[in-house]
């Protein structure tokens, strides 16, 4: 009898041991929506989309003595 109160006392102790660990994603949702018809998802782009930045590339390229060969 002393057993089983053990086993279920290891248990009830890893049970809150596990989702104490596991808490952070809780607020997580577990299903992914999909975005309606009317929204649009933020494009990521790298820095050779950015005109700023391949503005500020050539201008570098210009005030080099030697520019790189292609």
């Amino acid at each position: 009898m002393l057993v089983l109160i053990a086993f279920a006392g290891a248990a009830i102790i890893a049970l809150l041991l596990w989702r104490a660990m596991n808490s952070e994603r809780v607020d997580t949702p577990r299903v992914q929506r999909r975005p309606t018809a009317g929204t649009t998802l933020p494009r990521t782009s790298g820095p050779d989309d950015d005109p700023e930045f391949l503005r500020q590339l050539d201008e570098k390229v210009k005030r080099r003595d030697d520019p790189p060969s292609a």
